[in-house]
């Protein structure tokens, strides 16, 4: 009896349980390579934003001069943490005029949990949708070896159906399992290599993002804070 062992042939004749396996495989997948090309995309446009906005911040010659060019900088996540910073510099401006005194120096603590919180939320909306990345990659290999066992089952099932462990008998069992476990390393693989690489991505915006604050904050003590 001649046995038929292709891949494609083993996923068509595979019993339900493992072609649903196979599918979850591969819709996560899909999805995986969706959110990849979304960050490749985000990382891209911030690196090119970012660096046009600090060209900018240096050649500045007033704060608010710059704010007033926000809207040129909008996708720079260095633009939004000098906004969220500046705007709250202008709210102790405010406070301490109505007072009549001048910027007190304690208050640039203020600006600076502004900073660390406008941080802080750059660096969430850089980490959306890589859960689905680390989940692909930590439960892929063990969602492919469920359809693994599944597919040995039924092997052992027709063995014990038909008392013959010919090949023909748990040839399609043995196929269906190694297929699943294929394709969950094939799922599981790009998605860990991707989540690694984006999270040293992260790691570079953060440290961008601290030497900017770190910068911003000392230009403004120097120039609008007085003990």
């Amino acid at each position: 009896m001649k046995v038929n062992l292709s891949a494609w042939d083993a996923i068509l004749q595979a019993s339900f349980i493992v072609q649903l396996t196979l599918l979850v495989l591969v819709g996560l997948s899909i999805f995986c390579w969706g959110v990849a090309f979304l960050k490749f995309r985000q990382f891209k446009d911030l690196r090119t934003s970012n660096d046009h906005f600090l060209t900018m911040f240096w050649k500045a010659t007033s704060l608010d001069a710059l704010y007033e060019d926000f809207d040129m900088f909008r996708k720079s996540s260095l633009a939004r943490v000098f906004k969220s910073g500046y705007l709250e510099m202008q709210k102790l401006a405010g406070q301490n005029k109505n007072q009549g005194n001048q910027l007190q120096l304690s208050g640039s603590d203020n600006v600076e949990r502004q900073l660390r919180k406008a941080m802080d939320l750059e660096v969430s909306l850089m980490e959306s949708k890589l859960t689905l990345l680390a989940t692909t990659g930590s439960t892929g290999p063990f969602i492919g070896l469920f359809g693994t066992v599944w597919g040995i089952m039924t092997s052992f099932h027709k063995i014990g159906q038909t008392g013959s462990a010919s090949l023909a008998v748990v040839a399609p069992g043995i196929s269906e399992a190694l297929v699943a476990t294929a394709i969950g390393l094939a799922a599981a693989i790009p998605a860990v290599v991707l989540y690694n690489h984006f999270v040293a991505q992260i790691r570079l915006q953060e440290i961008a993002l601290n030497n900017f604050s770190s910068d911003f904050l000392n230009i403004i003590k120097r120039n609008f804070f007085r003990e």
